[in-house]
C-alpha cells in the first residue's frame, strides 16, 4: 500500500519546520520506500508497518506540539510492488505518447 500523509502541528508558533523535520526523519529511517514533498510524505509498504509508522510520527510531532492534525490518502492495492515509482512511469509513458 502506499499511504500520503500530512501532519500539522499546531499551538507552537508560526513555524512548524522543526516539528515536521523530526516526523520526516522518522520515515526516512524507517526503511520503506518514501518520497516528502511540500504537502505530503508518501511512503510504501505493508498496511501495519505504515500505520504503526504514521503512528509514531504522530506521536513525536505531539511532542512539542499540543495539538496535531493528520491527513492519510491510502492506495492499497494488494500484490503491487515500487507503486511509488511504477504509477508516475505509467503517466509519464502517456504523456510521452502525445
Amino acid at each position: 500500500m502506499i499511504a500520503a500523509f500530512s501532519i500539522s502541528p499546531s499551538g507552537i508558533g508560526p513555524s512548524v519546520s522543526r516539528s515536521v523535520a523530526d516526523a520526516v526523519r522518522l520515515v526516512r529511517e524507517s526503511g520503506l520506500p518514501n518520497e516528502t514533498n511540500a504537502m505530503f510524505t508518501n511512503v510504501e509498504g505493508e498496511w501495519d508497518e505504515v500505520m504503526d509508522l504514521i503512528k509514531r510520527c504522530v506521536d513525536e510531532v505531539a511532542k512539542s506540539a499540543p495539538r496535531v492534525g493528520v491527513v492519510i490518502k491510502i492506495d492499497h492495492k494488494p500484490g503491487v510492488v515500487d507503486g511509488l515509482h511504477t504509477k508516475v512511469e505509467a503517466v509519464e509513458r502517456h504523456l510521452a505518447e502525445d
